[in-house]
């Protein structure tokens, strides 16, 4: 049995988040603890298998998307990510408000694994659908559980309303990592409308080895010895860049990106939004983490800046506001032309 109580108010937790290379700045938990079916179920910032217990008490945050969008006002600029909906939103309705209060705040937001029931109806989100012209204010992510594959019914849901939806998985070596698992699981997530597959490294520590290595045995018991020995016995931390490379690539055969629309709020200057986006995608390319760093710092100070940084540009003046150095003002200043374009 889930026991749902009243939250004293909304659960925000701000700072640096990296979701695979996107951007996030606070993260707003409808519901908290995480409990109920599946067991298993893929944290993509934790990295890691995390076990869901089947029962227990849950807070529930505020229906009320005026005391959401007040929390989500407080931390730095940037997209938010809600998460967290059991069976009970249907009652209770604090993702849909949390959403919804993250948009009024002024931020894109991520949808993590949203319930069917703050999906519609659709008129739910004002603006929610991508427009002709910049990016979508909302974009669903359905994370991979052990126990299910690809969440093809929920990616259609999410499609169908003309969200951008996609998947998020972990790149295991001996399990998800090889083409047997990720030729039919992208497939199936292409075919139910997913527009993006995220891959993720998993977490290289013992607490990732032995939960994946108790879901494997769960789920497919004859793979479980071998499967040990991979986990324990091998060096696949060595190997893991090269596979996910592999599994970026084969999204891409699929037809899916490699990482999700960065989503931007409708108010948000479609300029910084634009040139964030590329920034981003520019640091998970770069060849080493100084480098990546580097340009999620001028990603973080578009995000923070407060101005339309088109009209900066306009005037001649960006060099001078920029305050990163010459070197990535340049690159930055080529992310706001080309978005300009």
């Amino acid at each position: 049995m889930i026991l749902f109580q009243e939250a004293a108010g909304p659960a925000v937790r701000a700072g640096e988040f990296d979701l695979g290379g996107r951007r996030v700045a606070v993260r707003a938990f409808a519901y908290s603890p995480d409990v109920g079916p599946p067991l298993f179920r893929f944290d993509p910032f934790e990295r890691r298998l995390v076990t869901r217990p089947p029962w227990g008490s849950v807070f529930a945050g505020p229906p009320s998307r005026r005391r959401w969008a007040a929390a989500l006002a407080r931390p730095t600029p940037g997209p938010a990510l809600v998460a967290g909906g059991p069976a009970g939103e249907a009652v209770r309705g604090a993702y849909r408000a949390a959403v919804e209060g993250a948009l009024d705040s002024g931020r894109g937001v991520y949808l993590l694994d949203p319930p069917a029931a703050a999906l519609g109806p659709p008129e739910f989100l004002p603006g929610v659908l991508r427009t002709a012209l910049g990016p979508p204010p909302a974009v669903a992510l359905f994370s991979w559980s052990p126990h299910g594959g690809c969440p093809a019914r929920e990616l259609r849901a999410a499609s169908l309303l003309g969200l951008p939806a996609g998947v998020v998985w972990p790149v295991i070596p001996g399990w998800t990592a090889e083409p047997a698992f990720r030729a039919p699981f992208l497939a199936e997530a292409a075919a139910a409308g997913a527009s993006f597959a995220l891959a993720l490294p998993p977490a290289a520590d013992a607490l990732f080895r032995r939960a994946a290595v108790e879901a494997r045995t769960l789920v497919e018991p004859p793979a479980a010895e071998a499967f040990f020995d991979t986990m324990h016995h091998s060096g696949w931390e060595q190997t893991l860049p090269l596979a996910l490379g592999e599994a970026r690539q084969a999204a891409r055969g699929a037809g899916l990106a490699p990482l999700p629309p960065r989503p931007a709020a409708p108010a948000e200057p479609r300029t910084n939004a634009l040139a964030a986006s590329r920034l981003e995608e520019a640091a998970c390319d770069a060849p080493d983490e100084h480098r990546a760093a580097r340009l999620q710092a001028a990603v973080r100070w578009i995000d923070v800046c407060g101005r339309d940084l088109a009209a900066v540009l306009r005037e001649g003046n960006f060099g001078k506001a920029f305050p990163l150095g010459p070197e990535l003002a340049r690159e930055a200043e080529a992310a706001l032309r080309e978005a300009l374009a």
